[in-house]
């Protein structure tokens, strides 16, 4: 079976538990999505706030930290196109890149009063959605992709 995450650790101690668990995040987003047969993959890195710190004001212009990051690399619209038209590439292709800084989901998951797991699902899934197209600066865009995002946590039972 085709691997969908190639996921990294930056700066920080390599886990295999985080790996495996993310595989089934991604995979149960895939799945949802019917995505999972048309060979493309994440990319996933995992990494130190300082890090994050720096790709935020690298790609964003943003000089502050944050807790997950996402690089698109196609349009809603082209993805939408893929799965009507049940494209296959004909060789493993990068849907889009996600990075998350650990530390914040420690403190994230601490603050809400949930489960690193939870919190982690909730990142990868989230990253998984902007990654796809999905928005939430309009109140509209957000309701979808809040709904969406609530999907896949209930599937992966990491509900709050």
């Amino acid at each position: 079976m085709q691997e969908l995450a190639e996921i990294q650790f930056l700066y920080i101690e390599e886990k295999q538990e985080l790996k495996k668990f993310i595989e089934q995040v991604v995979t149960t987003c895939f799945q949802v999505e019917k995505i999972e047969h048309l060979n493309f993959y994440l990319g996933i890195t995992l990494t130190s706030p300082e890090e994050i710190h720096r790709l935020n004001k690298e790609f964003r212009n943003v000089d502050k930290e944050t807790d997950v990051l996402s690089f698109p690399m196609f349009e809603k619209e082209e993805i939408e196109k893929i799965k009507e038209q049940n494209k296959v590439n004909m060789l493993p292709e990068v849907l889009g890149d996600i990075v998350i800084s650990v530390s914040r989901v420690e403190e994230q998951a601490k603050e809400y009063g949930h489960s690193f797991e939870r919190e982690l699902a909730y990142m990868v899934v989230h990253g998984f959605y902007h990654v796809m197209g999905y928005d939430h600066m309009e109140e509209n865009e957000k309701a979808i992709m809040r709904e969406k995002e609530e999907h896949v946590l209930t599937i992966l039972k990491q509900t709050r």
